[in-house]
């Protein structure tokens, strides 16, 4: 072992103990509606349901009505894992040519124009009419009612209202978005008071009683298009009539140390947090230890190496072949891992070489928040629900109190030979993904954090904590984090690297870094952290273990 251990950051409390249902939250008030919904005989889906609606609440930075989903759910009467995919496609007049003829050369990032199609509410009715044992009105109503009495806003969610002074976004340009995001006289939203969202709360309640057709087809769903229509964006009752959400049985896997680790499929980043995990099944990170010089720079070399790949050949695979099979095989990983020198960062990674190239086939640092869910049966969601960046795309939707993701803005290049050059109807290659994990068969850990290109990066070093250097979950999601910087967004690709890192480690490891030719820089608080949470199963005692990350205002809440 290289070097002396991180110094020390307790964990910011216990972990939460139970033998039945809990679910961890970086909203104590969604939590707490979800432990609700347990408590009165729901599962765990209809428990997840009930926290994304409130979450779309109490964490209207992060995620909404407006926004997208991805998610891992665990069958416990049958042992299945299965993959929801509830991300939005590009409106079908959104195209190259389009932005190109407005005078773009790379995708706006703001503003009616960047919204994907939201798949946030179609996914709440996937889940229930495959899963779900209770009524979606009956679970979204508590969400309704905090929109519409208000809530105190807390610190970390409060941050997000602040920073809305100096970061240039669009809020202001947008009567509908400042009314329901800024106080009288245009200043942002402080920790304690009490945010009110009552068009939000209206449009909750015309979901709540005329179902999910409401808001893709109904009379919710005219006023959305005439609102985009109005504002000059591209969706329109046909794009909302179209979206779709997609459930597999069989989501991508890879071993890891021992353990048999699942993802979201594509076009998440699932593939990018298993690429990275197969990269690192091949090195003893117990032996080189935790947060030390020797175990980060392999790590972060991996991640070169994976990102590289997913740059090359990851798209939606509706319009692009993606070798899935191919990134995730040992194979494929040897050849890789061979190239990581254990004493130098390498001056450039190019992209492997592939048998199957991803050639198209037909067609040629994000704001989320994630939730983990088991119930007292062993049923468990690992949910992500994002509007990309902080506030989105800034667009609010006329009277309906909803905000739109500015996904399309952020995920696609207008490079007519990029793999992920702008169609209509395609769907970006999403940063947001979540994760389970199996030893011996049965479900042991449920997790995954915010924090866009990070996200890959911040998954393998908490499920390295828990499985090689055995942390309990609220040490692995509150030791301090490093993320290798650039990823994988366009706005930022072109950017010099840097390896970023949190207060909190050992003295001598940044240098460390530094000998081996890392450009090591400070990980401000200001900067997007993430928020871990983080479930563990015990199989022989029933035990479940709750960890949520002390950089979010959130809590473990059991049944």
């Amino acid at each position: 072992m290289e070097g002396p251990p991180e110094v020390p950051i307790g964990p910011s409390h216990s972990p939460v103990l139970t033998k039945r249902g809990l679910v961890c939250s970086a909203s104590p008030l969604a939590g707490a509606i979800g432990a609700q919904v347990l408590r009165e005989g729901g599962n765990a889906f209809d428990a997840a349901v009930a926290v994304a609606a409130a979450e779309a609440v109490t964490l209207t930075p992060m995620c909404g009505l407006g926004g997208e989903v991805f998610a891992m759910l665990y069958e416990a009467s049958t042992g299945t894992v299965y993959g929801l995919v509830g991300s939005g496609r590009a409106p079908m007049r959104a195209s190259r040519e389009y932005f190109v003829g407005l005078g773009y050369e790379k995708m706006p990032t703001s503003g009616p124009l960047t919204p994907a199609v939201p798949g946030e509410v179609h996914a709440w009715g996937a889940i229930l009419g495959r899963f779900g044992t209770r009524a979606l009105g009956a679970l979204i109503a508590p969400a309704a009612d905090l929109a519409a009495d208000g809530f105190p806003l807390p610190a970390v969610i409060a941050s997000d209202f602040s920073r809305l002074v100096g970061n240039g976004k669009v809020l202001r340009d947008y009567p509908a978005s400042a009314a329901a995001f800024l106080r009288p006289g245009g200043q942002p939203y402080q920790a304690g008071d009490v945010l009110v969202q009552k068009d939000l709360a209206r449009s909750i309640r015309r979901v709540a009683e005329g179902g999910v057709e409401e808001f893709y087809t109904g009379a919710l769903a005219k006023e959305i298009a005439a609102a985009f229509a109005e504002a000059g964006g591209l969706i329109d009752e046909a794009d909302l009539a179209a979206q779709a959400t997609h459930v597999t049985d069989d989501p991508p896997a890879v071993d890891y140390h021992g353990h048999r680790v699942y993802a979201t499929p594509l076009p998440s980043h699932g593939l990018l947090t298993l690429q990275l995990l197969r990269l690192l099944d091949g090195f003893d990170l117990a032996a080189m230890g935790h947060n030390t010089a020797e175990s980060i720079h392999v790590m972060a070399e991996a991640k070169r190496l994976a990102y590289a790949d997913r740059l090359a050949y990851v798209a939606d695979p509706a319009f692009v072949r993606v070798p899935v099979d191919e990134l995730l095989s040992e194979e494929h990983a040897a050849r890789r891992r061979a190239l990581i020198d254990r004493s130098r960062a390498a001056d450039a990674v190019p992209a492997g070489e592939l048998a199957q190239t991803g050639a198209a086939e037909g067609a040629s640092s994000g704001h989320t928040s994630y939730f983990a869910v088991v119930d007292a049966a062993g049923n468990a969601v690992s949910y992500i629900h994002s509007n990309s960046t902080v506030f989105g795309s800034g667009f609010v939707a006329g009277a309906t109190g909803i905000l739109f993701n500015n996904r399309v803005g952020r995920g696609f290049s207008l490079d007519a030979d990029h793999v992920n050059v702008l169609a209509p109807g395609k769907r970006t290659v999403n940063t947001i993904h979540s994760y389970m994990v199996e030893k011996d068969g049965a479900l042991r850990f449920v997790g995954g954090t915010p924090g866009g290109d990070s996200q890959p990066q911040w998954n393998a070093q908490v499920l390295s904590r828990v499985i090689d250097h055995g942390m309990n979950v609220q040490e692995a999601a509150d030791a301090p984090r490093w993320m290798h910087f650039p990823g994988t967004d366009p706005a930022s690709i072109d950017r010099d690297m840097e390896l970023r890192m949190e207060d909190g480690f050992a003295d001598g490891v940044g240098d460390g870094l530094s000998a081996r030719g890392h450009a090591v820089a400070p990980y401000t608080p200001e900067m997007m952290v993430g928020a871990v949470q983080l479930i563990a199963i015990d199989p022989g005692t029933g035990v479940r273990a709750g960890g949520t990350d002390r950089r979010s205002d959130g809590y473990p809440i059991p049944e």
